[in-house]
């Protein structure tokens, strides 16, 4: 395993271990987010800690070299390359889709006086942002199985 992926979850386990602190030190309007930002560096940067420690071990580095090899197989797949693409085009086209129609019903909401903070916005935008990775996927192994 590379030597970038062990200083990357260093690094982030050292942010997020900061934003930790920092929210735990400190009463703030941003506590809540500097939490969430210690966990996605804490939680992700041990993981790639651990990855690093167990492929990096003597009796793992065969069945490394041999994963590495299948997923740059996979990677380089002319097939699959196409159906990404074609996924992502699709995704793409369907994101914009409803983020008119969201523009339009936010935009009417607002005027009517019904949304006056900021927290559905968000919720909306973190939801869409789930809906626009999972209808990739979605897009994509229909198209695997179509194709």
């Amino acid at each position: 395993m590379k030597k970038d992926n062990l200083y990357v979850g260093l690094a982030s386990l050292f942010i997020g271990g900061i934003c930790l602190v920092i929210a735990l030190n400190f009463e703030s309007g941003i506590r809540s987010l500097l939490f969430g930002f210690a966990g996605a560096g804490i939680g992700p940067g041990a993981v790639m800690l651990w990855k690093y420690y167990y492929w990096t071990r003597p009796e793992n580095r065969k069945r490394y070299q041999e994963k590495i090899e299948n997923e740059n197989i996979e990677l380089h797949d002319e097939r699959k390359t196409m159906l990404r693409d074609k996924s992502g085009r699709y995704a793409y086209l369907i994101g914009f889709a409803v983020i008119s129609v969201s523009m339009v019903v936010f935009s009417i909401l607002g005027n009517l006086g019904i949304i006056q903070n900021s927290e559905l916005i968000i919720l909306y935008l973190g939801g869409y942002f789930l809906f626009q990775c999972i209808i990739g996927v979605v897009i994509f192994n229909h198209l695997n199985k179509k194709y």
